[in-house]
């Protein structure tokens, strides 16, 4: 039979342990509540950082609209453009006979049946105007990226009326900012991408209707794909351009 002595010592070694256990849930309390406060903080400034960036706004450098379909893994353009000299021709025909490209507009369209995501569609132009798509929400999202998208992606997203403007990615950096700075105007419902498999150095596609240009002319050109897009946006491809929300920004039919 244990002493009193031995008792005294063994509740005392049970209250020790006691206290142990209520200082260790006590601090695993404390750390958990600094680490929701740390994932909080964290949120807090990507948000900001999102904000201020525009990384999925229209007003960041690369105008992605995550609301009209998917950015689909493609890298973004969030280079700052060159602010376009105003217009001096705004006739389409007129604009691109003096840029030197070819017009060519309501050619047949190919087709707008839908399919899976991965699925490689061939087209019988270059650049690809019309066809066979990506089902959604695959569409190609509006915005500028440094990457060439899958064509089938950037096909759905035609055929709601949007505007796409590719380039060589040979071109000159130069050249390719001041493209870029005309897209800044007008990025609303449209896209902006290196294209190095078309037959032109820079062009402007919209459903159905092509503006190829052999070569960059300068004013010339960023003219004729002002008066392309006052022409063709918005009103080919037979889906309404604002179906996947408001449209947020100027567009190639009213540019800022």
């Amino acid at each position: 039979m244990a002493s009193r002595k031995e008792e005294r010592e063994r509740l005392r070694q049970v209250r020790l342990e006691k206290e142990r256990e209520q200082q260790q849930s006590q601090k695993r309390r404390l750390y958990l509540g600094y680490g929701i406060a740390g994932v909080l903080v964290l949120a807090i400034v990507a948000g900001i950082v999102v904000v201020a960036t525009g990384g999925s706004g229209p007003g960041g450098n690369a105008h992605i609209s995550q609301a009209s379909g998917s950015t689909n893994d493609v890298s973004t353009d969030d280079r700052e453009g060159v602010g376009p000299p105003a217009a001096q021709v705004t006739n389409l025909e007129r604009a691109a006979e003096q840029a030197g490209c070819d017009l060519r507009l309501r050619l047949r369209n190919e087709g707008a049946t839908h399919v899976p995501s991965g699925t490689e569609v061939e087209y019988r132009t270059s650049p690809p105007n019309s066809g066979n798509h990506v089902e959604p929400p695959f569409q190609q999202a509006d915005g500028a990226y440094s990457e060439t998208p899958g064509q089938e992606n950037v096909i759905h997203s035609l055929e709601h009326g949007r505007m796409a403007i590719e380039y060589d990615p040979s071109l000159p950096e130069q050249d390719q900012l001041e493209l870029k700075g005309l897209y800044d105007t007008m990025y609303g419902a449209a896209l902006f991408f290196p294209n190095d498999e078309m037959d032109y150095q820079v062009a402007a596609v919209t459903w159905t209707n092509i503006l190829g240009c052999e070569e960059y002319r300068g004013r010339a050109t960023l003219d004729a794909i002002r008066a392309f897009g006052r022409r063709t946006w918005g009103r080919f491809g037979g889906e309404p351009v604002d179906a996947f929300g408001p449209i947020a920004g100027p567009t190639p039919a009213n540019p800022q």
